[in-house]
């Protein structure tokens, strides 16, 4: 699977809102500056994900964004749902002539499957604490960019 500038983006951003201390708020400029992506772009991305109820946007001179729930209940698939991510399997296979075509078809949309529930299974949390071990690792002086 290959996630598309959207996608990764969208998790650079939860990430970076994950990292930042609670209850603060973060900038579109912020978050943009950090991770090295384009503030318009983003902010597209965080009014999508802001609908689909991951992050809440405070207004104001000292307003931003900040997660909406606990990290630990967001998940990677919801935040790729968020802004339109799809894992698509192989259409309908109507033409299964041979045995070893069913089987082939059967094969992909069963790991279509697993991928979608691995998706769901890894938490922005999980995300997280990854991160903060690489910074760990990289030293006291380690900015985390995704």
């Amino acid at each position: 699977m290959k996630l598309t500038t959207r996608g990764h983006y969208s998790v650079k951003a939860l990430l970076d809102l994950s990292l930042q201390p609670a209850p603060g708020l973060a900038s579109v400029s912020a978050i943009a500056d950090r991770q090295a992506l384009p503030a318009a772009y983003l902010e597209k991305l965080l009014i999508e994900l802001r609908r689909a109820g991951l992050v809440e946007a405070v207004r104001g001179a000292h307003g931003g964004y900040r997660l909406a729930r606990p990290a630990a209940e967001i998940s990677l698939g919801q935040i790729l749902a968020a802004v339109g991510e799809t894992v698509q399997p192989l259409g309908d296979y109507q033409a299964a002539n041979q045995a070893e075509d069913w089987v082939t078809f059967s094969l992909w949309q069963r790991l279509h499957q697993k991928l979608k529930e691995a998706l769901y299974s890894i938490s922005l949390e999980d995300l997280y604490f990854d991160a903060r071990s690489w910074q760990a690792a990289q030293g006291e002086d380690a900015s985390f960019i995704v």
